[in-house]
């Protein structure tokens, strides 16, 4: 390899690192001084080492940059061993040789802290770079962290790893691809990568898609079969697999390819860094895809009442979905990417919890104005009372209700309060009160009582617009200018509009039936009496 595939490898696993470095939040409100000490204490110590071996992940870029340079003097110093001039050199190259056949693309995932991930407590100073396939079984390639004169602690290769590396250096001569493709694939390069490498990712790719459109066509065609579908129907489905879905099955499928396939440590991270992009991309999109149809399913069962309301809600509610998904990829991209975003949440989490606190009134009317339309305790056209406002139901948003009043005008009401109050839904009344007082005069005799009591209830016991168990017709009170007859009815009406007109025409046959008695309604008023005396008396 020469010194590009170097820098490329430097760059691939420099970067998470130097991200990961500037990934500290500071949180809102903090002063400047706060936030000069965090961005200080979050800034690196500065390396003691001049090869980068401080930490594990300084200890493998800097040995694979030197076995790329095919400089093994260079190399051997990140070895645990006593091996000195050639046969130290020939050990570095060789595990140069084991590592980039062999070693798992997971080069990001790699400690950057001085003290390594301290993945095993009984051993902090052992830090395990990966596992590979060796002629015995699987070989543990590990780091130990140990001290020098003149550096201090480092991160070197264990002599257990170097112990066994010859044994598979062996291996993977014996099965190298050379022996049997012609000697030019491996000679000349492109972009820093072998030919071989480059036709084998190619075919690798190009036998994959072929897969996937030949499972496509097959499970369309079953699916036309279950359904007894002719393949020349146009109600044949054309793709059962959308293409979201085949481009996660190749990407999956190539990165599984890749492990086994004999190229490069370069370029299997390459194809790891981009595959995992790729996935989170895909599965990201599928993601929306889904929430896209969770959102029509849920429109299609709103109330139409409530339909314009309804779908803002659910379109917010899509959105946040869409942002939480978002979100949810980028940590798990930064994570895949070596980067640590621990930091990043805590921030956003103080953010978050000041963000809520600002905006407690309008998250306190969104909720109120969702429970209010999927509980459909109002509805638009409602006729309603809420403390002194009366009116009918214009519109439910997500922050306040409309209310169109008999003066029409509109009032607005926060959704939170239209929640706390006491409701009077006028519209939802299944019966109307009827409730009158007949008030006939003070010369109505008791036969024309009688018959106009008798009279009343024959009356209401016939129409069918009145509720027979509700009829009630009873003589009450002598009042102040009148004999006062109460009359208490339900009667159906499908409106308020509709029971006015029927109260109308019970209210014109009472006043038959009161003339027809032989009475009349009584109208207020007062009898003064006067007493007459003479002068001689009052003398």
């Amino acid at each position: 390899m020469s010194s590009r595939g170097a820098w490329i490898v430097s760059i691939l696993l420099v970067v998470p690192a130097v991200v990961s470095a500037h990934a500290q939040v500071v949180p809102p409100g903090a002063t400047a001084a706060t936030a000069a000490a965090a961005q200080t204490a979050a800034q690196p110590a500065p390396a003691s080492d001049a090869l980068g071996r401080t930490t594990p992940r300084g200890a493998v870029i800097g040995f694979l940059n030197a076995g790329h340079k095919g400089d093994n003097e260079l190399a051997r110093q990140y070895l645990n061993t006593r091996l000195t001039g050639d046969a130290g050199q020939e050990l570095a190259q060789e595990l140069f040789v084991v590592l980039d056949a062999r070693l798992p693309a997971k080069l990001t995932l790699l400690s950057g802290a001085p003290e390594g991930s301290r993945s095993n407590p009984l051993e902090p100073d052992l830090e395990t770079v990966g596992t590979i396939a060796g002629p015995a079984g699987p070989v543990d390639i590990v780091l130990q962290r140990v001290t020098r004169p003149g550096v201090g602690l480092i991160w070197l290769f264990s002599r257990d790893t170097l112990d066994s590396i010859p044994a598979v250096y062996e291996d993977i001569t014996r099965s190298d691809a050379r022996a049997w493709l012609p000697p030019f694939l491996f000679e000349w390069h492109v972009g820093s990568v072998r030919i071989f490498q480059w036709i084998a990712v190619l075919v690798a790719l190009a036998l994959l898609y072929l897969a996937t459109v030949v499972l496509n066509r097959v499970l369309t065609r079953l699916v036309a079969s279950a359904r007894g579908i002719p393949r020349d129907d146009a109600r044949a489905p054309a793709n059962v697999l959308p293409f979201a879905i085949r481009l996660l099955i190749i990407t999956i499928a190539t990165r599984w390819l890749v492990a086994y396939l004999p190229i490069s440590l370069l370029v299997r991270v390459v194809v790891a860094m981009v595959t995992a992009l790729v996935t989170i991309t895909v599965v990201t999109w599928l993601l929306f895809l889904v929430n896209g149809a969770i959102e029509r399913s849920v429109c299609r069962r709103i109330p139409r009442a409530n339909l314009a309301a309804g779908v803002s809600l659910v379109r917010v509610g899509r959105r946040l979905l869409d942002l939480l998904v978002i979100f949810a990829a980028v940590l798990v991209a930064l994570r895949r990417f070596g980067v640590n975003p621990t930091p990043v949440l805590a921030g956003l989490g103080v953010g978050g919890i000041a963000i809520a606190l600002a905006a407690q009134k309008t998250l306190e009317n969104v909720i109120a104005g969702a429970s209010l339309i999927f509980d459909q305790a109002v509805r638009v056209g409602d006729s309603l009372k809420i403390g002194e406002i009366q009116g009918t139901v214009d519109q439910i948003g997500l922050r306040s209700t409309r209310i169109r009043t008999p003066d029409r005008t509109i009032v607005s009401v926060p959704n939170g309060l239209v929640a706390n109050m006491s409701l009077e839904v006028l519209s939802a009344r299944d019966r109307f009160w009827f409730h009158p007082i007949i008030a006939l005069r003070y010369d109505t005799t008791v036969d024309q009582m009688q018959s106009v009591l008798n009279g009343i209830r024959a009356l209401l016991a016939a129409s069918p617009a009145v509720e027979d168990d509700s009829i009630r017709v009873r003589f009450i009170r002598f009042g102040a200018f009148s004999l006062d007859v109460e009359v208490v009815a339900y009667i159906f009406a499908r409106d308020w509009p509709d029971f006015l007109e029927r109260q109308e025409q019970v209210l014109l046959q009472i006043m038959g039936v009161v003339a027809t008695a032989g009475t009349s309604i009584a109208l207020p008023s007062q009898t003064m009496y006067v007493q007459r005396t003479s002068i001689a008396e009052t003398a």
